[in-house]
């Protein structure tokens, strides 16, 4: 019976005989959007000039951003050594443990936190990180609109050049998407069955999404976004496929949540990457329901199909108390049995540890993502939310004492922690 699943290279064939049909209008839309911006090579090397630190400093510079003093003390504490080596942290989380010879650095996991909102954020973070001895994130989610941060003295140009400065990688989410009022199906409780479709990217939002990253990709150099649209995954793949050096990663909206439908992503991945194996597909959030040994499974597939090193699995080991999942939710434990076998997972912290959060008298709330900045100041709440952010911040050094006594390696901000 298994032979009957064996594909037929003619229908690959109908494939391609469908993407280079000339007047195929997907194709032809995705090509009209490239072609505002210019050639593949040119709007390439438009974002690198952009993405380029000393730019961004002088971007900066020139529209009297307060956050210039912030960046420049952030350099200044990085090349003075401030923050604790990897040699030091792993020395205080084993606390007279007999230490584990060799850590296995091809395995390392990323540590990652989720969301960083503001760019003052950044700052305190990096502060506790000196003074407690802590590790800063080798990677940050970004979910805040992206055209509040143009307008906020240059946020969105301050946390780019941040990144370059610690050294991690980071993800924006677009504001092109199902939110804006185009998805009937989204409308409070009245329509709670219809939010079992997800956010969505209705009709031609596909377009405007890549509209929108090409935009944010030559201004600013952003080149790695979320995308919750399998939609806007194949128009990912199309357009790197076509040459521009984009990534994303697939947002636990998309609800992975089973081996079957990761091995439909990956699958897709696969079969619309470069011909040198390359992918823009460079992270996917499973769901917040798999089991570690299903996780297990999905780290095969994704090892069969050579996409070990391309695609990044990331897990959610905390999540915010409310709005989203049932709490208690901590997912440590299952990081531990899947780090030590498989290379290239990301630990994702999006919440604080349960017994933290619990007590909190403003606990961490998926649904804080979607307030505009003017709403939380007037509320008075700036100051709970980034206490918020500091209790994912101690939830992610966590994991990393814990990876640490499990003989397990992780991944910080590579240019703040020496090894």
């Amino acid at each position: 019976m298994r032979e009957k699943l064996k594909l037929d290279p003619a229908v690959i064939d109908e494939l391609n005989d469908f993407l280079l049909d000339p007047d195929n209008p997907l194709v032809n839309g995705v090509l009209r959007v490239i072609a505002k911006y210019g050639t593949p090579e040119q709007i390439n090397r438009q974002a690198e000039e952009a993405r380029s630190l000393p730019n961004l400093l002088s971007r900066l510079r020139k529209m009297d951003s307060p956050y210039i003093e912030d960046l420049e003390w952030l350099e200044g504490v990085r090349d003075k050594g401030a923050f604790t080596t990897i040699g030091e942290f792993r020395k205080n989380a084993l606390s007279g443990m007999v230490p584990v010879g060799e850590y296995a650095e091809d395995r390392a996991v990323t540590l990652e936190i989720s969301a960083l909102q503001y760019f003052p954020w950044l700052i305190e973070e990096a502060k506790r990180s000196i003074d407690k001895k802590e590790l800063m994130p080798g990677r940050f989610i970004r979910v805040r609109r992206m055209e509040e941060q143009e307008k906020d003295n240059g946020d969105i140009a301050a946390v780019a050049a941040a990144m370059q400065i610690v050294g991690s990688s980071y993800v924006e989410t677009l504001d092109t998407k199902g939110t804006d009022g185009s998805n009937v199906h989204l409308g409070g409780p009245e329509t709670i069955t219809g939010y079992f479709g997800g956010i969505g990217q209705p009709n031609g939002h596909p377009l405007l999404w890549l509209d929108e990253f090409l935009y944010f990709y030559t201004n600013y150099g952003i080149q790695q976004v979320l995308n919750i649209n399998s939609g806007t995954v194949l128009v990912g793949y199309l357009a790197y496929r076509l040459g521009i050096d984009m990534g994303f990663k697939i947002s636990v909206f998309m609800g992975n949540d089973n081996p079957y439908s990761i091995l439909w992503t990956l699958m897709t991945a696969r079969l619309f990457g470069r011909p040198d194996g390359s992918t823009p597909l460079v992270g996917f959030n499973v769901s917040k329901s798999i089991d570690a040994n299903h996780l297990v499974l999905s780290a095969e597939i994704r090892r069969k199909l050579g996409l070990e090193s391309e695609v990044r699995i990331e897990h959610h080991i905390t999540e915010t108390y409310k709005s989203i999942v049932r709490q208690p939710y901590c997912r440590r434990e299952d990081l531990l049995k899947l780090a030590g076998k498989y290379p290239n997972i990301s630990a994702k912290h999006e919440g604080g540890d349960p017994e933290t959060e619990k007590e909190r008298t403003h606990p961490s709330d998926i649904l804080d993502y979607f307030r505009s900045k003017d709403e939380v100041c007037k509320s008075g709440e700036m100051d709970l939310l980034l206490a918020n952010y500091l209790d994912k911040h101690a939830a992610v050094n966590r994991t990393a004492m814990a990876l640490t006594r499990e003989g397990l390696s992780f991944v910080a901000a590579t240019k703040l922690h020496k090894r």
